[in-house]
């Protein structure tokens, strides 16, 4: 193993507590919708998702590379800069989820990546075309493409099923839902848990571990991929309550369109080396599958306050790993005060989230805190007026 300091362990490990906490973060992208339409039973839904997120780290490492050779240069960056960047990712990461709002784990960690590299040696420190063309444009498109391609979909599907009684066809509905939903936590895997392979690579290159341009190490990839499949299994219910029961109500057809179109634009994403969100595109395809069967509606309130947390993600995690890098150029007092901050931002997060639980036992109870709202409820009263029967003479 290469020769790893003292800081160069304790970003190490951070970058693991923020792999440990998106994957509990993303579990809903792979099973809100499976768990919420009744396929699977929670605990068994998460534990399927967390094995697979596993093995899916281990198909690629792509977006590592672009991670750890893209976002920023590389020249200058001190290890420091990685510890400020994950304080910030992890933070936000788990006030989002005590929000129960499905914001990018993706963009939690770029935007605290960009901010402390900023802070430690400005702007320069940046790479402004790769951030463009492998971060933002594809966070804008991939909920797009996902969405639409939910929706055509669910709408073919129940064009092809017509005629036949929806209650004989759930079954077959079900089962295809496991499978595209362990298709989406392979798919997570792949490209979710490279970004922590990526980021601690960054760091062993900053430290001088490395060399630069290496590809991430064998312990790195292994590492990661446990981490993120602790949190899959752990389950962050919060989340997987609002993607499941409160963007929009699923029966089996949908669920199997939106995770498949999903898992769909993640493995294409991940082939090419985009780091998209993975929240994004699966929240899109519930949205579209939602919008695809007719009478089908999306509660707008609360995919507008979802849209709003994924807007702020990049500059408000900046803004902390800003703040935190800021810290620790003061030396050893400031990183060991960013570390205290760290654990206890984390300890009162924990705490009021203990105020009202969300479980495996609630997270498919249908009392959820906000109405379907005025214009949704509109929607769905709508119904196309009855045929005139033509006359006869």
């Amino acid at each position: 193993m290469e020769h790893i300091t003292l800081l160069l362990a304790i970003v190490v490990v951070t970058a693991l507590v923020f792999d440990f906490t998106n994957g509990f973060h993303d579990t809903a992208n792979a099973m809100a919708t499976t768990i919420s339409t009744g396929a699977l039973k929670p605990k068994t839904a998460v534990a399927m998702s967390a094995v697979l997120n596993l093995v899916g780290a281990f198909l690629s490492v792509e977006v590592a590379k672009t991670i750890s050779g893209g976002i920023i240069n590389e020249e200058g960056i001190r290890t420091e800069v990685i510890f400020a960047a994950l304080v910030g990712a992890i933070l936000w990461n788990l006030l989002t989820w005590l929000l129960g709002l499905p914001s990018s784990s993706s963009h939690a960690l770029f935007g605290g990546l960009i901010g402390a590299a900023v802070m430690s040696a400005g702007w320069s420190a940046v790479n402004g075309p790769t951030i463009v063309t492998k971060v933002l444009i594809p966070a804008v498109a991939a909920p797009i493409v996902a969405g639409l391609a939910a929706m055509l979909a669910t709408r073919l599907t129940y064009k092809l099923g017509a005629k036949t009684d929806e209650k004989h066809t759930a079954k077959g509905y079900r089962v295809g839902q496991i499978a595209s939903a362990g298709l989406v936590s392979l798919a997570h895997g792949t490209n979710d848990a490279q970004k922590t392979m990526g980021i601690i690579t960054l760091a062993l290159i900053t430290g001088g571990a490395i060399a630069p341009g290496s590809n991430p190490p064998l312990w790195v990839i292994v590492s990661a991929g446990v981490a993120i499949a602790a949190g899959t299994y752990l389950g962050g219910w919060r989340i997987i309550r609002t993607m499941g029961k409160g963007l929009t109500d699923l029966r089996p057809q949908q669920g199997f369109a939106a995770q498949t179109s999903a898992a769909t634009v993640i493995l294409a994403s991940s082939h090419l080396g985009f780091s998209l969100s993975t929240t994004q595109s699966c929240s899109g395809a519930v949205m579209g599958a939602g919008l695809g069967r007719k009478g089908g509606v999306v509660r707008w309130s609360t995919a507008t306050r979802m849209f709003v947390a994924w807007g702020l993600t990049l500059p408000a995690a900046g803004l902390v790993g800003a703040g935190a890098e800021f810290l620790t150029k003061q030396g050893p007092w400031g990183i060991a005060a960013v570390a205290v901050l760290l654990i206890a931002g984390s300890g009162v997060i924990w705490s009021l989230s203990r105020r009202k639980p969300v479980d495996h036992h609630n997270v498919t109870a249908d009392d959820l805190d906000e109405p379907a709202g005025v214009v949704t409820t509109a929607i769905a009263a709508v119904t196309p007026p009855p045929r005139c029967k033509e006359r006869t003479t």
